[in-house]
């Protein structure tokens, strides 16, 4: 078994010390044990865990569902299908996001078509849809609401 200082184990997985005592302040880590002159001191196991929290990160889960994963992994009675539950429920978020995306960028596109590329930028769609976009919001809030109706 390996035994790692924080910066050691830093370097290992990747990822900051801070990110390490983050991990630690929030549950994600075990409390390490200490060296008589206080340095923390690391195993294998938590060279493990720090990486499948990463994992679990680039795949987009959050911190708190990489915790109910890592619950998950040991638990006796737990089932493969609370793992695709979590699973489902980012693949069903991820789909949403990329809903959002596509329209981004049909709007760019059709601003990018649109912009004339040497007029002035008085007559750029793309500033004038930006100038525009959030009006009907501030009119809104801008209105005052008659007496009564709030």
């Amino acid at each position: 078994m390996g035994t790692f200082k924080i910066g050691q184990l830093a370097t290992a997985a990747g990822v900051g010390r801070d990110t390490i005592r983050y991990y630690e302040r929030n549950g994600l880590l075990p409390a390490p044990e200490r060296t008589a002159a206080g340095y923390r001191l690391y195993g294998d196991a938590d060279l493990d865990r720090l990486n499948f929290i990463r994992s679990a990160q680039e795949l987009g889960f959050t911190l708190e569902q990489a915790r109910q994963l890592l619950t998950l992994t040991v638990s006796d009675t737990a089932t493969a299908a609370a793992v695709l539950e979590i699973t489902l429920a980012k693949i069903n978020e991820a789909e949403g996001r990329l809903e959002r995306l596509s329209q981004i960028r049909d709007i760019l596109r059709d601003l990018a078509q649109e912009c004339p590329g040497e007029a002035p930028t008085s007559e750029c769609p793309i500033l004038v849809y930006l100038a525009a976009k959030r009006r009907p919001y501030q009119d809104k809030a801008m209105k005052k609401e008659p007496p009564g109706e709030r």
